[in-house]
C-alpha cells in the first residue's frame, strides 16, 4: 500500500490517475459525470479506444472552442472529439457491444459503493431527486471491470463506501476498484483493499470508515 503524500485529490488529478492506470489497448465506458473527465488524460500511444453508449467508438478528449461539432457528443451531451477511425452506430448495436461483454472497463460514478463491491449510483430516495439509471445497469453486469470514481465522503461527512448500501441497487456485487480524492481501493474476495492513500494516514483513514479492510499482503 501506497501513500500519496499529498491530497485529497481534486477530480482533474483523480481522472489522471485513472487514466494512468488503464491498460494500453483496452475498450473502455466512461459514465456520465465526472468520468468523462478521464477521456483528457488518456495518452494517445496506448490506443485506448473509447465507448459511449449514445453510439460511438473511438470517442476522444472533450472538445476545446473551435472543434465543438454540436452532432458530435458523449453520452452526457459534452461536446468531444473522434479518434483516427472512429465509428459511429445505433443504440441498439451499442448496447449490443455491452451486454456481449466486449467492453474491458467501465468507469462509473456512485452514490455509495458496498464493503463487497455493490454498487448504488441511480437513485438517492431523496424527495425530488430524478432517478437516472442510463446504462449503469448494464455497463455494470456487462463489463469485464468496473471501476468508481468518487469522493470518499458525503458533504456531511458520511462514507460513501458502507458495510451496506442505504440506497437503491445498481449491481450487486461487481466494483472490482474504487477511485476516490482521499484513496484508491481494490475490491476482492468481498473486501476494499486500501492501495494507495492521499493527504491521510492508512490508519486514520481506517478509523474513519469503520470498516475492516483487507490486508494487501494477502
Amino acid at each position: 500500500m501506497e501513500s500519496g503524500g499529498r491530497g485529497p485529490l481534486e477530480q482533474a488529478e483523480l481522472a489522471a490517475r485513472i487514466a494512468r492506470d488503464i491498460p494500453s489497448g483496452a475498450y473502455v465506458n466512461l459514465g456520465i459525470g465526472k468520468p468523462t473527465k478521464v477521456a483528457d488524460y488518456l495518452d494517445p500511444a496506448q490506443q485506448i479506444t473509447l465507448h459511449t453508449e449514445n453510439g460511438m467508438l473511438g470517442m476522444g478528449r472533450t472538445a476545446q472552442r473551435g472543434e465543438v461539432d454540436a452532432d458530435l457528443i458523449n453520452a452526457g451531451k459534452i461536446p468531444v472529439t473522434e479518434s483516427p477511425g472512429a465509428s459511429y452506430f445505433d443504440h441498439a448495436e451499442s448496447f449490443a457491444m455491452i451486454r456481449g461483454g466486449h467492453l474491458d472497463i467501465c468507469v462509473l460514478g456512485a452514490f455509495q459503493v458496498s464493503f463487497r463491491g455493490d454498487l448504488a449510483n441511480w437513485h438517492t430516495d431523496e424527495v425530488g431527486a430524478i432517478p437516472s439509471v442510463g446504462g449503469a445497469m448494464d455497463l455494470a453486469v456487462g463489463a469485464k471491470s468496473v471501476w468508481i470514481m468518487m469522493n470518499l465522503f458525503s458533504p456531511d461527512g458520511s462514507a460513501k463506501l458502507v458495510e451496506t448500501c442505504s440506497y437503491p441497487l445498481t449491481a450487486v456485487n461487481c466494483v472490482s476498484r474504487l477511485y476516490t480524492d482521499y484513496a484508491i481501493f481494490a475490491i476482492e474476495n468481498g473486501r476494499p483493499m486500501l492501495l494507495e492513500t492521499f493527504g491521510i494516514s492508512p490508519g486514520d483513514l481506517v478509523q474513519r470508515l469503520a470498516l475492516d479492510l483487507a490486508d494487501p499482503g494477502h
